[in-house]
């Protein structure tokens, strides 16, 4: 694929800030060790993994605790081993190539190109040289707003087919796509910014993350397109709605309510939620429920009774069940990592300063 029109440049330069392009260049010291032994040594802890077989799955609780977006730069001088992950995966060149199998099939990236990774989709990742800097943007599809993909269903995008399936549960017949994209373009800078607030962790970094992430996303889905035009069928745009709705009404929203509102009786609604999300009514409500109250703990300094109110839930073993489940931890450990990691951005501005 190619991009069908070039656009603007936001930065005057071709590159990425030259600090930030040579610290993403300074060897870790993983690197360092991968470049003596020519071995792979382990870059995450054991309970970042959903299992511990070699061809092992990477889980949420440890890269979103207290992030939506998670980016790393990839380590170089060893081959990385074959995995999965639970969340969506975004490879970026930022200068070199690299090559990867996935799913199989052996995929050559090179400087600029962009590797969009499903769920549950395998790669593994051939040894990366000196000047091969690959970056990784994980996000969950969760952080996908409803609203947005229902404001480009006109769009003819592999992109915007390729994320409403994986909003809806579904399996993509593709599990990853490739963007290549050999000249400087508005999608190159948007990432060298996202890369930038990430490591320069300004106040406000990542919802400067969060907003880039969409922003890169909807020019994806511009630029990108399909020949043939695939509508969406009447089920799919009235769950579309019904997920719209939760998004918005989650708080105060009821099956009955939903059920009226679409014209539709409630068994219906709720078996036609489930054959097309996999989820009923109730699950995909307290889904967004929980969501809502994580952005809540990590944001404010309301009590969790004051948010638990906030987001609709009345019973406080239920929410921490909930919450538990879904983010596998209590939410006083998200408050207090999120407290943490705001004392650490402060204290990094300090010394930047």
């Amino acid at each position: 694929m190619t991009l069908s029109n070039t656009i603007g440049i936001i930065f005057t330069g071709d590159e990425m800030e030259s600090t930030l392009l040579n610290t993403l260049k300074a060897e870790t010291t993983i690197e360092k060790q991968q470049k003596i032994s020519d071995v792979f040594i382990e870059d995450i802890p054991s309970y970042a993994r959903a299992h511990k077989d070699k061809n092992f799955t990477l889980s949420n609780s440890f890269f979103f605790t207290t992030k939506d977006v998670y980016i790393s730069k990839h380590n170089r001088y060893a081959d990385y081993p074959e995995h999965t992950h639970s969340f969506l995966e975004m490879n970026y060149m930022v200068s070199g190539e690299c090559t990867q199998i996935v799913n199989g099939k052996e995929i050559h990236l090179t400087k600029n190109d962009l590797l969009l990774l499903d769920i549950g989709c395998s790669h593994s990742i051939k040894k990366l040289g000196k000047n091969d800097i690959l970056i990784n943007i994980l996000f969950q599809n969760k952080n996908i707003s409803i609203d947005w993909l229902n404001n480009l269903k006109k769009s003819r995008s592999l992109l915007y087919t390729f994320i409403f399936n994986t909003i809806y549960g579904k399996e993509n017949s593709q599990k990853y796509l490739v963007f290549k994209n050999n000249s400087r373009t508005q999608i190159n800078s948007i990432i060298d910014s996202l890369i930038t607030e990430y490591y320069e962790k300004k106040p406000f970094y990542n919802e400067m993350i969060s907003a880039y992430l969409k922003i890169l996303l909807t020019e994806l889905v511009r630029n990108y397109r399909l020949k043939n035009d695939k509508k969406l069928s009447d089920s799919q745009k009235y769950v579309t709605k019904v997920l719209h709705d939760i998004e918005k009404d989650y708080a105060t929203l009821t099956l009955a309510e939903e059920a009226k509102k679409v014209g539709y009786n409630k068994n219906y609604l709720s078996n036609l939620l489930k054959k097309e999300t996999g989820k009923s009514f109730k699950e995909l409500l307290t889904y967004e429920r929980i969501l809502n109250a994580h952005l809540l703990l990590t944001s404010t300094s309301d009590s969790v009774f004051e948010i638990m109110e906030k987001v609709g839930i009345t019973n406080k073993t239920f929410f921490y069940k909930k919450y538990q489940s879904q983010y596998n931890q209590l939410p006083s450990t998200t408050r207090s990592n999120s407290q943490k990691d705001f004392i650490n951005d402060n204290i990094s501005q300090v010394i930047l300063k």
